[in-house]
């Protein structure tokens, strides 16, 4: 029975159980296959709304959230800080009670350090439907969701024991969050998996996380692991995401992180450090991905990347989640 998740909140996987994370793991999967057969799903959540507030951009996250609600039978709405009210200084209570008054479910992107999480959270402690992260400056659940499904897809359901690197890469431009290995290190080790996370001197997590991760890697029988070797990092693993993230816990000045990042060039994804992982090791990644910098294009491109499937993925997962707490007719 799933009654139980109705209206509830998405905001970090911490907040589901592991059965609850494998019930919507389970939907997804079978959501993806009856519409690779033709299986139209539009009854699921017929003439419901969900309101899209993006506090900065996206490509995958907003057209995967809005496909799936049309593919659901329900309309989305996309919505900005200044095409709003927010713009103008309303609050998160006095916008999450009118927005859950006229629709059924809220997705918010709010990347901004210190800010975005306690947003979804204040806004959920005052509306009357469900919360969904789209990203914020802690956590990435719906793609840490997608990445996992990915991977039980390939892999099967039991990956206790499988050796997971979530390792920093170089990348010159933006200072892009530390929400996803956050949200990896985090989602993986409660499945069992062993996680090692590889990153240069000053690129390391927001304490509360890393704490986070240990007890559950503690909890589920798994190990969390922390290095500065990439190259060690990289040898006998089975999942590789390799993903470049900010020094948001030292600076985000972008003078002084991109003098940071210029000390660390070599950090990245090649052809000869994935050749020391197993034999059937799986790079992802979750996009936009620096080529050339990040990885070598013949990772990104070669027979061991998965990066397009976990991308499909973020529209399977996410209708899964949205059918079990929006009230779909399942």
């Amino acid at each position: 029975m799933t009654d139980h998740l109705f209206q509830k909140d998405f905001i970090s996987t911490q907040d589901w159980s592991v059965k609850d994370l494998r019930t919507a793991i389970d939907l997804a999967v079978q959501l993806k296959a009856e519409r690779r057969s033709g299986q139209v799903h539009d009854h699921i959540l017929r003439a419901k709304t969900l309101y899209m507030l993006f506090f900065e951009e996206s490509t995958r996250t907003r057209n995967s959230f809005e496909t799936g609600m049309t593919q659901l039978g329900g309309h989305s709405v996309y919505l900005t800080p200044a095409a709003t009210q927010i713009g103008h200084g309303e609050n998160a209570q006095d916008t999450g009670r009118v927005l859950s008054s006229y629709g059924e479910g809220v997705a918010i992107r709010d990347c901004r350090t210190d800010i975005g999480q306690r947003y979804l959270y204040e806004m959920a402690g005052h509306a009357d439907a469900p919360i969904f992260s789209m990203q914020d400056d802690v956590d990435h659940p719906c793609q840490a969701m997608a990445d996992l499904m990915t991977l039980v897809e390939r892999f099967g359901s039991d990956l206790s024991g499988r050796k997971f690197v979530v390792s920093w890469t170089h990348a010159p431009k933006y200072v892009r969050p530390l929400s996803v290995p956050q949200s990896l290190v985090m989602l993986m080790p409660r499945f069992g998996m062993d996680v090692t996370l590889a990153y240069p001197e000053g690129y390391h997590l927001m304490p509360d996380v890393m704490e986070t991760a240990k007890a559950n890697a503690e909890e589920a029988g798994g190990t969390f692991t922390e290095t500065h070797d990439v190259d060690e990092a990289f040898e006998g693993a089975d999942f590789l995401y390799p993903k470049s993230w900010g020094p948001i816990m030292v600076t985000e000045e972008q003078d002084e992180v991109e003098a940071m990042a210029a000390k660390y060039t070599d950090w990245r994804a090649t052809t000869e450090r994935m050749a020391s992982a197993h034999d059937d090791a799986v790079y992802m990644h979750c996009m936009p991905v620096d080529r050339g910098y990040e990885a070598d294009e013949q990772v990104i491109d070669g027979s061991q990347s998965v990066i397009y499937q976990q991308a499909e993925n973020r529209l399977h997962i996410q209708k899964a989640l949205m059918a079990l707490t929006m009230g779909g007719d399942l």
